[in-house]
């Protein structure tokens, strides 16, 4: 009971007035019934019920109704105050008997109200304290509970003084009822009571809906803000995945290695053990990536990190760098032969085949291997000088693999030096153009020459092209330097004609990078139209490996080079794709036989049949001849006898400077 009681007038009076008549509770409780005391003592009006109404059952039903009694007046003074109602009290049986009713009299007067109402207000007149009483059915065994009905009067409720607290109403029901059930409910006694029971009715159920909806809402909110974090928390970890990860292969990146590494380095140092990274370059792999396209080359190079990875332990680490390169940490290794036997066998798992989407491919590659801490005591120095032992087996041999040596490291510094040179040489006027004589093997006339640069290296001398043109490849600055001779062999070609001296045509290399980069055919007919030579007088070189790249482009650009006029020569033929199929469909004009044929041509085994082969095969296709690298008699009479058109080498003339080859014409007549 006394929890129902609190629970509905707790949200009605508040808080605060709760406490209040507790307060009253314990002074009544502490005088007259001491054995209740002790539970009307908390500040929690739900506990402080629940513990009372189990006090009330355990007295005998006599005692705990007059207790009852006393706590509904003083439950009644005290809600009269704030409230303003006519309370009805009930105790009633299990049975539903008719009891004894304890009421007050009726309203009889009006009397101005106390100290404190304004002028011309009224209050309700004072009446006699109400009546208490109870007389319980002779068999009624039951304990009691109470119902408490609650009745507006007409009047809007006003405040009155603690005088006027007895001058309400109070009725008590006395019946006797199992005490397992508590009822509590509001009524209204006067006029317009009724609506304004069904408007707090309606408040109350608004409120209860306002709160149900606020509810929903935070279960929603809470239930959505658990979703946002599981998809932050992922969506964190893919990003930290992806950052030490490389998207294509799902091999660990170059962050990811240099920590590994690092931490194995730290392990190595503190066991007295070593270690070994692999630097691994897929020889080819641009071809076939131009030629299969990136889709392909995006399939095979997966492949290549599934095949290391088979291979590798599971203390080991396999990382792609980018491109085509890729890193192995290996920690700790026992000797150099352990590595070597496991570089040779991933040289051999990559070579082979792969089937990739309908297509077979065929790579290679060239792993280059340094170790801790004979090589180096840090990571960045580490992965460098594997770097460079890479780079070495690439220029002495690929599909292999190779130790860092010290020496290597010797020519690397020296060729970073020659690459930064490079950068000044043109800029400082270092170049120079020198020319070798091409000889008419039928009158010994000079037929022409063949422009070859070379570089007056400050403290070094004079450098052939073989000593810097592969780097100037690499780091792109070919293309400037191979339009800065061509314009001076353009207009030297014109300062001779214009001196007299009978001059054939003029040859030139021209590297891969050139002749594939856009704009080359415009940047020749400008040089061409500011010199104003003839086309013809000039010859552009070009290697079968240049040509067979790329077919179809280097068709077209082939025949953009002869709407042009200039002559078009296959330089170094025999050493690479030499068939009959692309000398007929490419506009060749030339065939220069290379020297390494020429080298043991008369000899009894050496290559006299291959230069007769393409002699004739030059001849039958309506293209000249020219025989490089001639520098004995004998090979001078052989290409004589075999009806070679032309020969060039140190038999006719060595490469000369401008003024003295101009010299070598003139008494060449």
């Amino acid at each position: 009971m006394w929890l129902a009681i609190s629970a509905v007038l707790a949200p009605i009076i508040g808080y605060d007035a709760m406490l209040a008549m507790f307060n009253r509770c314990q002074d009544l409780c502490r005088t007259d019934f001491p054995w209740l005391s002790e539970v009307v003592l908390s500040t929690s009006p739900a506990n402080d019920f629940l513990a009372l109404g189990a006090q009330l059952q355990a007295r005998p039903p006599g005692e705990a109704l007059a207790a009852s009694e006393a706590l509904m007046r003083t439950f009644y003074d005290l809600l009269s105050t704030m409230i303003g109602p006519t309370l009805v009290f009930s105790v009633l049986d299990a049975a539903g008997a008719t009891g004894t009713w304890a009421t007050a009299p009726p309203l009889t007067s009006r009397q101005p109200a106390e100290s404190g109402a304004s002028s011309g207000a009224s209050a309700t007149q004072p009446l006699e304290d109400p009546h208490w009483h109870h007389s319980p059915p002779p068999d009624a065994v039951q304990r009691p509970y109470l119902k408490l009905v609650r009745r507006h009067t007409i009047h809007k409720p006003k405040p009155v003084s603690p005088k006027q607290l007895s001058t309400r109403s109070l009725l008590v029901q006395s019946q006797w009822k199992p005490a397992r059930r508590i009822s509590l409910e509001y009524l209204l006694q006067h006029g317009r009571g009724e609506r304004k029971a069904e408007i707090i009715q309606r408040a109350l159920v608004r409120h209860t809906r306002k709160l149900r909806q606020v509810n929903t809402q935070l279960v929603t909110a809470m239930l959505t803000a658990q979703i946002t974090t599981d998809i932050i928390r992922q969506a964190r970890d893919q990003m930290g995945y992806m950052a030490h990860h490389d998207p294509l292969t799902n091999l660990p990146n170059r962050v990811l290695l240099m920590d590994r590494l690092i931490l194995a380095i730290a392990l190595a140092r503190r066991q007295h053990s070593r270690l070994a990274v692999l630097f691994i370059d897929l020889d080819r792999f641009k071809v076939i990536n131009d030629s299969l396209g990136h889709g392909v080359g995006d399939l095979l190079l997966q492949t290549v990190g599934h095949r290391l990875q088979e291979l590798l332990r599971t203390s080991d680490t396999a990382s792609r760098q980018g491109g085509d390169e890729f890193i192995v940490l290996l920690s700790e290794v026992s000797s150099e032969r352990a590595v070597a036997e496991l570089a040779e066998k991933l040289c051999l798992a990559i070579a082979k085949p792969y089937h990739l989407g309908g297509a077979v491919a065929h790579i290679g590659c060239t792993i280059g291997i340094s170790l801790y801490p004979d090589d180096g005591d840090d990571a960045e120095l580490l992965i460098q000088n594997a770097d460079l032992a890479m780079y070495h087996g690439k220029h002495n041999g690929r599909n292999h693999w190779y130790f860092y040596r010290n020496e290597m490291n010797q020519r690397a510094i020296e060729r970073q030096r020659t690459e930064a040179d490079l950068h000044q040489a043109l800029l400082l006027g270092e170049f120079e153009v020198y020319y070798q004589a091409r000889v008419n093997l039928r009158n010994g006339k000079i037929a022409g020459a063949e422009a070859l640069l070379r570089w007056h290296r400050p403290a070094q001398g004079i450098m052939g092209p073989a000593r810097f043109i592969p780097i100037a490849e690499e780091c792109g600055l070919i293309v400037p330097i191979g339009l800065w001779v061509m314009r001076q062999v353009c207009r030297q070609i014109a300062l001779w004609k214009k001196e007299g001296l009978a001059m054939g045509t003029v040859a030139m290399n021209i590297s891969a990078l050139e002749f594939r980069t856009q704009g080359f055919s415009a940047a020749l007919r400008n040089i061409l139209s500011e010199s104003g030579i003839s086309p013809t007088s000039l010859e552009l070189e070009i290697t079968e490996g240049v040509l067979m790249s790329d077919t179809a482009t280097s068709g077209t650009i082939l025949r953009e080079l002869k709407e042009i006029g200039v002559q078009i020569a296959i330089d170094d033929f025999g050493t690479g794709y030499s068939s009959l199929s692309y000398l007929t469909r490419f506009p060749i004009d030339v065939l220069k036989i290379d020297q390494s044929f020429i080298r043991d041509i008369d000899q009894p085994s050496g290559n006299g049949v291959i230069v007769d082969a393409v002699i004739a095969m030059g001849k039958s296709l309506g293209q000249r001849v020219v025989a490089e690298g001639v520098e004995h008699p004998s090979q001078l009479a052989f290409l004589r006898k075999h009806h070679c058109h032309e020969g060039q080498g140190y038999l006719f003339s060595k490469p000369l400077p401008v003024q003295a080859f101009a010299e070598l014409m003139r008494k060449n007549g």
